[in-house]
């Protein structure tokens, strides 16, 4: 009897959480059978299972693809949930296009659904680095959540800075451009559609958050290289569905500002405090969502690797 009242209560919980994903994650179709999930812009919340970050779902007549897994076992059954009312199949491809907890930390749920995890090398060498601890850091905001949540990269990741994944009759392509959020980070490509998945190089409608992780001068470099494919349709990290436009004055002209004017205090050895004072006002960004927040943390991280590659 205990054992039956428990599996009823382990049902509707999930039942609870299925429906709550219904208000939390925001599908836009984007071309046949290729939609975004649209998570919200804030911070890693209890209430929004740490879904606080964009995600893909294509169909094709073999099973879906999704891209990006979540950040545990529970997010990904929300993923799995919105993803097969988008297109009645199951997932049966997980493309990671990168290593922040939420791109990746699913990835154990769907390999038992006998899901493909799909990731490049790079990738896959900074999420075993970071795996453990990032279980550790989110577990303390997101609690119960993260029950049965491990650390499970791609068991086959792939060579190289690009491959091209033929899945279900899709064409897309995965491409690491240089480290950015986090080393390792890459996008996902349809050529014939010019949409790209852009993972955590692009952020809009929010500031983007210059991470101990994040080198913001290579992330500027594989940014300019991310648009230069110059897709029609963008699913950033983070924010609405943008164009190249939006994505250069949120995302590559913020990268700009801040690696530009750091570098200068930097080669003058004029302290972190001077480079911060300096910055600390930047009127065209601080429009932004958590600009308030994040944007002296960023001037700060950028002027410290500067400084110390002099």
């Amino acid at each position: 009897m205990k054992k039956t009242c428990q599996a009823l209560f382990g049902a509707l919980l999930l039942c609870a959480q299925l429906a709550h994903g219904e208000n939390l994650l925001k599908a836009e179709a984007l071309g046949d059978g290729i939609f975004a999930l649209i998570g919200p812009t804030g911070g890693r919340l209890h209430e929004n299972y740490g879904l606080n970050a964009n995600y893909g779902v294509i169909d094709t007549p073999d099973g879906t693809i999704l891209i990006d897994s979540g950040a545990s076992t529970a997010a990904a059954k929300l993923l799995e949930s919105e993803s097969r009312k988008l297109t009645g199949k199951p997932v049966k491809w997980v493309i990671n296009t990168g290593v922040q907890d939420h791109r990746w930390l699913g990835n154990g749920y769907f390999a038992a659904q006998g899901a493909q995890i799909i990731a490049l090398q790079r990738t896959t060498t900074t999420q075993a680095r970071l795996g453990k601890g990032q279980i550790e850091s989110l577990a303390r905001e997101l609690k119960e959540q993260m029950n049965g949540t491990v650390p499970a990269p791609a068991a086959q990741p792939l060579a190289g800075n690009a491959q091209t994944l033929t899945l279900g009759g899709r064409t897309l392509e995965l491409r690491y451009f240089a480290d950015a959020h986090f080393a390792g980070d890459a996008v996902v490509w349809l050529p014939k559609e010019k949409i790209l998945f852009a993972g955590d190089h692009i952020y809009v409608d929010r500031l983007l958050g210059i991470l101990p992780e994040s080198n913001a001068e290579t992330w500027l470099q594989a940014f300019r290289q991310a648009i230069a494919l110059q897709p029609t349709r963008i699913v950033p990290g983070h924010g609405r569905v943008c164009d190249v436009a939006q994505a250069q004055r949120e995302s590559g002209d913020y990268l700009a500002f801040v690696v530009g004017g750091t570098k200068k205090f930097a080669e003058d050895m004029a302290g972190v405090d001077t480079a911060v004072g300096a910055m600390k006002n930047a009127p065209a960004f601080s429009h932004l969502r958590n600009f308030d927040d994040l944007h002296r943390g960023n001037v700060n991280r950028t002027y410290l690797r500067l400084e110390a590659a002099q």
